[in-house]
């Protein structure tokens, strides 16, 4: 049986940087362990349910007092014989509640038949067009429909895959990722923030703190995460590999930097940013691309003497000139351990 977990905290919102907290407690009963940042993961419980002597309903309680216990936070958990219908509970489950899919066909086709088929997850808006306006609004009805009339409309592997996802089958496995692994750090604005340049300065801030922590615990990433929430409460998470991996602010600075731009925010109400260093390894272990450029060497040993600086005067000793004014107070700061 498979596990989507969302997590969440009474009256606010979760931040990301707890996510590693959280999938940790995850992994400590359940090993196969897909993060979802920046609130969520898919749980295999399959051996788990052995090792405890539980269905998954009731590791999902278990769960949810470890999560309540440890950090606060609640859980709304879906239950289902695949990721699929674990996603789908997920949806329909009250918040702080459990929903478990019976796994027979019959109960399957019961529980999906009446739903639209825009909710059916991996079917976006274009093509949830594409079928309603063949009168196939339904995921009951797409699940009778015939194949060849599917592919007409949406192609052939499309087709496929859409027929049995209406029918409750996804082979889709849970693939165990590093999150758990990863060290994150966000800013939450005091009030929904259009203007890009603030924007930038969080994204600066965050980017300087996760390269002195990665520093201090002599850490090095292979790729960032940036996570922008919206007014709406809505998410987007993009993902980008770096040249190298690195604990070098400015690297981390202008990765993040790029992420941000590629999403092509126009007037977005931003209510948070979170970045989050994953593929974390020891530095000792990791090979650093010589580029004979003086500037980047000045860069690195300055770094290192700013490091010092903060490790005995403390975190505000040394900042970028563009974040030493007052209106850094503006940003609430919000970074939790890494694991």
């Amino acid at each position: 049986m498979i596990l989507y977990v969302r997590f969440h905290v009474a009256g606010t919102e979760l931040s990301e940087a707890a996510l590693p907290t959280l999938l940790g407690l995850i992994e400590d009963i359940a090993p196969t362990v897909q993060a979802l940042p920046p609130d969520g993961a898919l749980v295999d419980v399959r051996g788990a349910e052995r090792y405890f002597g539980r269905d998954a309903a009731g590791l999902a309680a278990l769960l949810r007092v470890r999560a309540l216990a440890h950090c606060g936070a609640d859980c709304t958990i879906g239950v289902g014989a695949n990721p699929l219908l674990a996603r789908a509970a997920a949806q329909d489950a009250s918040p702080g509640k459990t929903l478990v899919v019976p796994g027979d066909p019959e109960a399957v086709a019961a529980y999906l038949g009446r739903k639209p088929v825009a909710s059916l997850y991996g079917v976006g808006p274009a093509t949830a067009r594409a079928l309603c306006s063949y009168g196939l609004d339904t995921v009951g009805k797409v699940a009778a429909a015939p194949l060849a009339t599917l592919q007409r409309i949406v192609g052939v592997r499309v087709g496929r895959e859409l027929q049995e996802r209406a029918r409750g089958i996804d082979r889709t496995p849970v693939v165990p990722n590093a999150a758990s692994r990863s060290l994150a750090s966000e800013r939450r604005f005091d009030r929904d923030e259009l203007d890009p340049v603030r924007h930038r300065r969080a994204l600066l801030s965050l980017s300087e703190e996760v390269g002195v922590r990665l520093r201090g615990e002599g850490q090095v990433c292979r790729s960032l995460a940036l996570t922008v929430r919206y007014a709406d409460r809505s998410t987007t998470t993009r993902t980008r590999a770096l040249a190298e991996p690195t604990a070098h602010s400015a690297a981390l600075t202008a990765t993040a930097y790029g992420i941000y731009a590629s999403l092509g925010l126009q007037r977005a109400r931003v209510r948070a940013i979170a970045l989050r260093a994953e593929g974390l390894t020891p530095a000792e272990q990791a090979a650093h691309q010589l580029t004979f450029d003086p500037a980047d060497d000045k860069a690195r040993r300055i770094e290192a003497v700013a490091d010092r600086a903060r490790a005995k005067f403390g975190p505000g000793a040394v900042v970028p000139g563009s974040l030493s004014d007052r209106r850094l107070s503006l940003l609430n700061r919000h970074s939790g351990p890494a694991d």
